[in-house]
């Protein structure tokens, strides 16, 4: 099979596609012909070596593809061949085949084309994760949404506002205020304004009568962080998903303790270790979501496997809007 080849930890633009051994399912496993697989951020880190665990030289970058199961393993009663799933695999993705547990996949709802799958993985699990559990949402509470209009940011739009909030979306501009209103975003928060530390929390005020935001999400970190603590209303939630930004932030303590505040972390892949019952109950909401139309289809674009190098570059270089979808198949 054909299939995006890592040799080094490095530059992306090392990677290059090879003919490689087709995968079999071993026990447990399915053998999933991949028909869709995002491309992400995070890939951009795996492949630098510059993620909290890394593959084994030489690998396949990609994780959440989406495709027909073409072969079941011993032990394998949840799925059979012809199932067309979403596989949580943590890498493998830019690849025509994938061998992966078969307690990684979940079934797509019938209404979901692959492109649409590639489009929602790893983003829904993130943001439903980030919601229910980290910040414990509750229908009504005000939800902010940093980097609203990246792929997690839009799907925890969707995702906010299906679970009852009130969503407020973060945009680095206003050229990206009808992307967030479409995703269903009740207002926007422009953070390219002057003076960010005062001007993120007069807007989130002014937008909430002065009570601030009870959740929000933080995909950027750096200088927004730092202003985004001061829009948290009495016993906020921050959850901190991501570093965008760039700069790793930090906060003093006696800071949380004062407003009664909560920040709190997200790994996600960690749950899909250790809570594999958790995730699998985030896919049934959020397909069920998707099936009642409380959640449409990401925007995004597809590209054949051979032009990945080209959409990890847009990714580094932020010249996406949306997501960026891998067809393996052609």
């Amino acid at each position: 099979m054909r299939a995006v080849q890592v040799r080094e930890f490095g530059s992306f633009e090392k990677a290059e596609i090879a003919e490689t051994p087709d995968p079999v399912a071993g026990p447990g496993q399915v053998l999933l012909e991949i028909h869709a697989a995002p491309l992400n951020f995070v890939d951009l880190l795996v492949i630098g070596g510059k993620y909290q665990f890394l593959p084994k030289l030489p690998f396949t970058p990609g994780k959440g593809p989406a495709g027909v199961v073409k072969a079941c393993g011993d032990g394998v009663t949840s799925l059979k061949v012809g199932d067309r799933v979403l596989a949580m695999a943590e890498y493998g993705g830019y690849a025509e085949m994938i061998a992966v547990d078969a307690g990684q996949c979940y079934r797509l709802p019938d209404s979901m084309s692959f492109a649409d799958a590639g489009a929602a993985s790893l983003v829904y699990d993130t943001s439903w994760f980030a919601l229910r559990e980290r910040a414990r949402i509750q229908k009504g509470e005000t939800v902010l949404v940093l980097g609203a209009t990246g792929g997690v940011g839009l799907a925890s739009v969707q995702l906010a506002k299906a679970m009852g909030a009130r969503v407020l979306a973060g945009i680095s501009s206003r050229a990206k205020e009808k992307l967030a209103m479409d995703a269903g975003a009740d207002a926007v928060i422009d953070l390219s304004t002057p003076d960010l530390r005062e001007s993120l929390r007069a807007q989130v005020f002014a937008a909430t009568d002065g009570a601030g935001a009870d959740i929000i999400l933080d995909m950027l970190g750096g200088d927004v962080f730092d202003a985004a603590v001061r829009a948290l209303a009495w016993r906020g939630r921050l959850v901190v998903i991501g570093f965008a930004a760039g700069r790793i932030p930090s906060i003093k303590t006696n800071y949380i303790l004062v407003k009664n505040i909560e920040i709190t972390g997200l790994q996600v892949s960690d749950y899909r270790k250790r809570r594999p019952e958790q995730v699998a109950e985030c896919y049934r909401e959020v397909f069920g979501f998707f099936e009642s139309g409380l959640l449409k289809p990401l925007p995004h674009q597809t590209m054949p496997l051979d032009e990945f190098r080209t959409g990890l570059k847009m990714i580094e270089e932020r010249k996406t809007s949306g997501r960026l979808v891998l067809l393996p198949k052609g």
